[in-house]
């Protein structure tokens, strides 16, 4: 249960965090906002390091496979693309895309085994699921494409 709320607070803090950080282009650029976002992020990570135990940071080199040290670099193309996506589509439009590809991808790592995670089997449930979620998606942009003055 506690993943579950550990879960909705990470979406709304992703939500609440992409609004931030197309406000933050708004006065500088895409990539100053996002350098901004890791160079925070950085800080941050130090403090709650001190806070949190101080595990050995030599550590980050027993890193296997070394592709998984790429995070952060995936990490600024994250915030490039939802400053992008919020800016072009809208919060909620952008948001609900991001989540649906999300759900895809995750779904295709654990079908596959990609990355060393547990590989799970085929589910038509899952893909009818994905497609019904696709399909709110699609529905979700239609019923936003009017403008209500």
């Amino acid at each position: 249960m506690i993943g579950f709320l550990i879960a909705i607070i990470s979406g709304a803090l992703m939500s609440v965090q992409g609004v931030f950080n197309t406000g933050v282009t708004k006065n500088s650029s895409i990539w100053v906002a996002a350098g901004f976002v890791q160079l925070t992020a950085f800080i941050t990570c130090v403090v709650m390091w001190f806070i949190d135990g101080r595990k050995p940071v030599m550590g980050i080199f027993n890193v296997e496979p070394k592709i998984a040290l790429l995070g952060g670099v995936i990490g600024a193309f994250i915030t490039y693309t939802v400053v992008r996506a919020m800016s072009d589509l809208g919060v909620a439009k952008a948001e609900i895309t991001i989540v649906i590809a999300q759900i895809a991808v995750a779904y295709l790592i654990e079908l596959f085994g990609f990355f060393g995670s547990n590989k799970t089997n085929f589910s038509w449930m899952k893909l009818l699921g994905l497609a019904l979620a696709v399909a709110g998606v699609v529905i979700f942009s239609l019923s936003g494409s009017k403008q209500q003055g």
